[in-house]
């Protein structure tokens, strides 16, 4: 949940005034790649499901289909023109299109648990889409990761706030989502550190010998 331009009680406004369109269209625009507090006005629809104000399977299906659909959008304005772009951008932190195509292909060996696992971590969430059609990953892969992660993620969001929204408060239910967010995104930061520095030293290993 990154650049909360909303309050969390004007997001519970929109949600209570457009219902299931404030869900599909919130997600929808985070999964393009807009930093928008999509997962927050999911798991606001769930808390609403579970006061009995909102439906939980029509929250569900907004969720999925969002997420789905956002994620489809951000893939093909990453896909459509954007690793030119990324190149020329990349050009000026000195980095040559050599290296950017072997982390490209290093992406793409991952790709499938990033689409679908990255629905669980802050900022992947909304990138995922992009940096998938940026680096051509294959579109039939892509929608079978996006929407087998989308339907897990949002039934996790959705469920979660439905049941765990009885017990406590609204903003202690969206603090203690957004720290599952948090701790992913160190978990990948975590694992992409200890990697690189694994392949450095058996790179300069292999080269001292």
């Amino acid at each position: 949940m990154v650049m909360e331009f909303f309050s969390l009680e004007q997001m519970q406004e929109l949600a209570q005034e457009y219902g299931y369109w404030a869900v599909f269209v919130g997600i929808a625009l985070e999964n393009t790649g807009i930093p928008l507090p999509g997962e927050t006005i999911t798991v606001i629809g769930g808390f609403l499901a579970g006061s009995g104000e909102l439906n939980y399977w029509w929250v569900l299906v907004s969720a999925i289909s969002g997420a789905v659909i956002g994620d489809n959008c951000g893939y093909w304005l990453g896909r459509i023109g954007g690793w030119s772009l990324f190149v020329k951008f990349a050009r000026i932190f000195r980095l040559e299109e050599t290296q950017l195509a072997i982390a490209k292909h290093k992406f793409n060996e991952n790709a499938g648990k990033a689409i679908f696992f990255g629905r669980f971590v802050t900022l992947l969430r909304i990138f995922a889409g992009p940096i998938a059609g940026i680096t051509e990953m294959n579109y039939g892969k892509f929608l079978f990761f996006n929407f087998t992660g989308a339907t897990v993620w949002a039934s996790v969001i959705v469920t979660l706030s439905y049941f765990v929204g009885r017990i406590i408060p609204l903003p202690d239910l969206v603090a203690l989502i957004a720290k599952f967010g948090l701790f992913g995104l160190l978990v990948v930061g975590i694992w992409l550190g200890v990697t690189f520095l694994i392949k450095y030293y058996q790179q300069r290993k292999s080269f001292n010998n």
